[in-house]
């Protein structure tokens, strides 16, 4: 089945008809590879790739990406200051992330349409783990480990859920996924990994600040079941 370019280009929430008109007579629409098209041009939805600043367009359907979310880019769909992690995946109607990062925090992040599965990875009742890669201002102790498994007092009207910290050994597996600057002269007990149950604002920064420590960096390993790939770069994504 073919539609107009036009047509096609606001069903999937790129803006109204008169909106990508304009879009379109900017020459920054290409179908398949080809930027000489107009608002009639005739696309197939199952067939032809259809991209704007070389970023392809979604065509239908549910979708859910994995993105290595670097540091610079904030966890929404607009925003006027900073730019946006929907800058680094293809464009479609009605995507949003899961959950937050924080702009300087890196991992992974999901990017869907899925207003069902986002429900059930965010809702307080499943629990859902998620796990983190810390780089501490200085070693973290023993101490933290079973205070952590108890829930630490951040300042809310409840401690945090107990959470799991475990103090990275110098041959960690999980070593790998820090960028090269943080992989040399780093002391004993300043990689951990905590994994929590929750979504409390600045949370994991606020649980080591208040054992007296500053998190240098941190990326989300884990969502869930969903597990950051060793191999995606920052920036990159791909399809769950």
């Amino acid at each position: 089945m073919q539609i107009r370019l036009d047509k096609f280009l606001a069903d999937v929430g790129i803006g109204t008809r008169s909106e990508v008109k304009t879009i379109i007579k900017r020459k920054v629409v290409t179908v398949n590879g080809v930027s000489d098209v107009k608002p009639e041009t005739k696309v197939n939805p199952d067939t032809d790739e259809v991209a704007i600043d070389g970023r392809a367009v979604i065509l239908r359907g549910k979708v859910t990406y994995l993105l290595h979310k670097p540091a610079g880019y904030v966890c929404a769909v607009k925003d006027n200051l900073f730019p946006t992690v929907m800058e680094l995946v293809p464009q479609g109607k009605d995507l949003f992330p899961v959950g937050r990062l924080d702009k300087d925090t890196e991992g992974l992040l999901l990017i869907t349409n899925d207003g069902m599965m986002a429900h059930r990875m965010l809702s307080p009742r499943s629990h859902v783990d998620k796990t983190y890669l810390a780089v501490l201002d200085r070693p973290a102790e023993d101490a933290n480990v079973s205070l952590f498994a108890e829930g630490v007092d951040i300042g809310d009207e409840t401690p945090t859920l107990p959470a799991r910290l475990v103090i990275c050994d110098a041959d960690a597996p999980e070593l790998a996924y820090l960028p090269e600057e943080y992989r040399t002269k780093l002391c004993p007990g300043q990689v951990v990994l905590l994994t929590i149950h929750e979504g409390r604002y600045h949370q994991v920064k606020r649980m080591f600040h208040a054992v007296g420590r500053e998190v240098v960096y941190l990326k989300r390993l884990s969502f869930g079941t969903v597990k950051l790939p060793l191999s995606l770069k920052r920036g990159e994504w791909q399809n769950i």
